[in-house]
């Protein structure tokens, strides 16, 4: 098995500088490297599993942090591809979120809120297609916290390695509001359509 490290189409970004980008895509390879390596490993201790069975455990629960990393970082990369676009007042994601919350504002708001959190992770728009209901949710380290089967609408990387090049922690909130500038509503909603269809 091996993973292969996407490649984005990243225009300039309002309020978040080239270096970051830089050392946050570096990051993101590092997930890719560290997942195959993880493969590897398993490979090679499975092939006297009885005698590795502790450090096969400990690999398999390493493989998840890594693999997590991953994808939450490909979800967050993509939503900035091509150009800014604004949410389509029209759209079935626009009107679901404001069914739900009352209005776009009311959920921007609580989303935004839970990025000016202390601590680190992630906060993840998720929709569940069963209940018909979106969820706002904290994830601390990539696996933890993720809601169990349901497909990420938005996410947000609230690891300081995400702004620190441009912002010092007590500046969260302007990185949250430089996130929410760049992004392609275009890229979130055809998420949610492909969750609805």
């Amino acid at each position: 098995m091996n993973y292969q490290e996407q490649k984005f189409e990243l225009p300039a970004l309002n309020g978040i500088s080239p270096k970051q980008i830089e050392v946050h895509l570096k990051l993101y390879a590092g997930y890719v490297t560290n997942l195959n390596k993880l493969h590897d490993t398993l490979a090679e201790l499975m092939k006297d599993s009885d005698k590795n069975a502790y450090s096969l455990s400990e690999v398999k629960r390493r493989l998840a942090f890594e693999f997590d990393g991953m994808r939450m970082h490909e979800y967050y990369f993509a939503q900035w591809e091509r150009n800014s676009q604004p949410p389509t007042p029209s759209s079935g994601l626009e009107g679901a979120l404001t069914r739900q919350y009352g209005s776009m504002e009311n959920w921007m708001n609580e989303f935004k809120a839970m990025g000016a959190m202390r601590g680190i992770g992630w906060v993840v728009l998720y929709f569940d297609p069963k209940a018909g209901v979106f969820h706002n949710a904290w994830v601390g380290d990539h696996e933890f916290g993720q809601l169990s089967g349901l497909p990420v609408i938005l996410a947000m990387d609230m690891w300081e390695h995400a702004y620190m090049v441009d912002y010092v922690p007590a500046e969260k909130s302007k990185y949250v509001e430089a996130f929410f500038a760049n992004l392609n509503w275009d890229v979130i909603e055809v998420r949610f359509n492909e969750v609805c269809s």
